[in-house]
C-alpha cells in the first residue's frame, strides 16, 4: 500500500467521528484494549501526562510538550482532530509521524483492525501509541478526543491528569449540564494520580472533588496562581490556560522531571515553533487583518469575542460555518449584530448548509450571504474588505482547515 491508499482505506473503512459524528462514537474501552493487547501494551512503556477539557485542551497539550522539549526531552504528542494533514496527530518533538510509519502500522494490522471492526480514533489511539513505544519517547503528552471517561485515550495510567475547563459542547453524547458534563471528563482521573482543574467554576468543581477524593488523587485548582509568563499564542483567552499548564510543570518538577525557569520561558514563547501548532487566534493578514480561530463553542465563543472588543477596525467581516449537530440557539445570539456575514460549509459530511445557516442566523439579526464553499466565502470577505476592516475565519476546526 502506498500512503495514499493506506489514507484511503482510513477515511472509506473505518467509522469517523469527523464525518459522520455520534455514529462513529463507540462509548466503551473494549476496542481499543483489544487493540493495544494485540500491539503488545505499548502505552504502558512511557509516562504520559492526559489532557481532557472543552476548551483549551489542544493548546495546553502543546504549551506542554514545547516545554519539555525545551527541557531536552524526545516528546510524543498526540492531538486531534488534524487540520491540513493526518500525521498531525501523531508527532515527536513537533515532527509529524513519517508517512512510511502510517502505512507500515496499517499494513501490519489491516485484517485485524477489520476484524474488530474498530473506529478510525480507535485506530489513531494504537497507532500513536505504537509509534512513541517504538521511538522510545521519554514522556508523551496525550490529548482527549471527546469526553474522558469513555474516551480511546482513557486506557493510559498518566504521571498527572490536567482538566482545562468545562463547557457546553457534544452534549448529545456528554450530557446537557455543566456537572453531567465535568463527570464525563473527571473519568480521566486515575488512583491516587494528581489532577490539574485550570479552571475554577462552582456548579463543576464540587464534582471534580468529590471524583478526585473517591480516587484519593491529589486536586489543584490553578485559577488561583499567580504567573507572569506568557505565551506566543494569541488570545487573551490564554491567560486562563496557561494555570492549568504552570500547575503541571510544578507537578513534573516535584516527581523529579529536570525542567528549568529558562525551559518553561522558551518553551511557552515558542510554542509555535516547537510544535507548529495552527488555529489559536492565528494572524493570517495584517491590511486588513484576518484571524482564524478554531473556538466552536459558547465558551470558546465568549472568549474570541471578548478579545474582538479589544480589536480595532472599520467593520468586521465574519466568515463562519459549522457542523449540523451544533447548538446554534446557544452560540448565535452572542454573535455581534453589527457584522457582514459570510456563510459558508465545511467540506465534510457533518457540514450545516450554508443557506440553513444563513436563514437561522437571520433570526437573531445576524445579515450576511451564503457561499458553497469556505474558500468562496473567505474570498469574497477578503474582495470586499478595506484595509482598516477586521477578517475573522471560524465556527468550526473544518472551516479553519480550509483556510490556514
Amino acid at each position: 500500500m502506498t500512503y495514499t491508499e493506506t489514507l484511503d482505506w482510513l477515511w472509506a473503512h473505518l467509522p469517523m467521528y469527523q464525518e459522520k459524528g455520534r455514529a462513529a462514537f463507540r462509548g466503551k474501552l473494549d476496542n481499543i484494549l483489544l487493540l493495544c493487547d494485540h500491539l503488545g501494551n505499548p502505552q504502558e512503556k512511557f509516562p504520559t501526562i492526559h489532557i481532557a477539557g472543552t476548551n483549551g485542551k489542544g493548546s495546553s497539550s502543546h504549551a506542554i510538550a514545547s516545554v519539555l522539549q525545551e527541557a531536552g526531552y524526545k516528546v510524543g504528542l498526540y492531538t486531534s482532530p488534524h487540520l491540513k494533514d493526518f500525521r498531525e496527530r501523531i508527532k515527536i518533538n513537533g515532527e509529524n509521524i513519517p508517512q512510511e510509519a502510517v502505512t507500515r502500522f496499517v499494513k501490519d494490522n489491516k485484517d485485524f483492525m477489520e476484524g474488530e471492526n474498530l473506529s478510525f480514533f480507535e485506530v489513531t489511539v494504537g497507532m500513536a501509541f505504537d509509534y512513541f513505544s517504538q521511538q522510545k519517547v521519554d514522556i508523551a503528552v496525550i490529548e482527549v478526543g471527546l469526553g474522558g471517561r469513555l474516551d480511546s485515550t482513557n486506557i493510559i495510567t498518566p504521571i498527572v491528569s490536567l482538566i482545562t475547563n468545562i463547557g457546553k459542547d457534544h452534549t448529545e453524547i456528554l450530557g446537557n449540564t455543566l456537572p453531567e458534563i465535568a463527570k464525563e471528563k473527571a473519568g480521566i482521573i486515575k488512583p491516587y494520580i494528581p489532577v490539574v482543574i485550570s479552571e475554577y467554576h462552582k456548579e463543576t468543581a464540587p464534582v471534580f472533588e468529590q471524583i478526585a477524593k473517591e480516587r484519593k488523587a491529589p486536586i489543584y485548582f490553578a485559577n488561583t496562581l499567580e504567573t507572569s509568563y506568557t505565551m506566543d499564542l494569541k488570545g487573551d483567552y490564554q491567560s486562563k490556560n496557561i494555570k492549568g499548564i504552570l500547575q503541571t510543570l510544578r507537578i513534573l518538577q516535584e516527581k523529579g522531571w529536570h525542567i528549568t525557569e529558562e525551559n518553561i520561558q522558551q518553551g511557552l514563547t515558542h510554542i509555535v515553533r516547537n510544535t507548529h501548532l495552527m488555529g489559536r487566534w492565528q494572524v493570517l493578514g495584517d491590511t486588513p487583518k484576518v484571524v482564524c480561530d478554531t473556538a466552536h463553542n459558547a465558551h470558546g465563543f465568549t472568549e474570541i469575542f471578548s478579545q474582538l472588543e479589544k480589536e480595532k477596525y472599520a467593520t468586521l467581516r465574519m466568515v463562519i460555518g459549522f457542523v449540523k449537530e451544533k447548538d446554534l440557539e446557544a452560540i448565535l445570539p452572542l454573535f455581534p449584530k453589527n457584522a457582514v456575514y459570510y456563510f459558508c460549509m465545511p467540506k465534510i459530511d457533518r457540514g450545516l448548509n450554508a443557506d440553513i445557516l444563513q436563514k437561522k442566523a437571520k433570526t437573531y439579526n445576524l445579515i450576511g450571504e451564503a457561499f458553497s464553499t469556505v474558500r468562496a466565502a473567505f474570498e469574497q470577505a477578503c474582495k470586499e474588505a478595506a484595509k482598516e476592516d477586521f477578517i475573522y475565519v471560524g465556527g468550526s476546526t473544518f472551516v479553519v482547515a480550509e483556510i490556514v
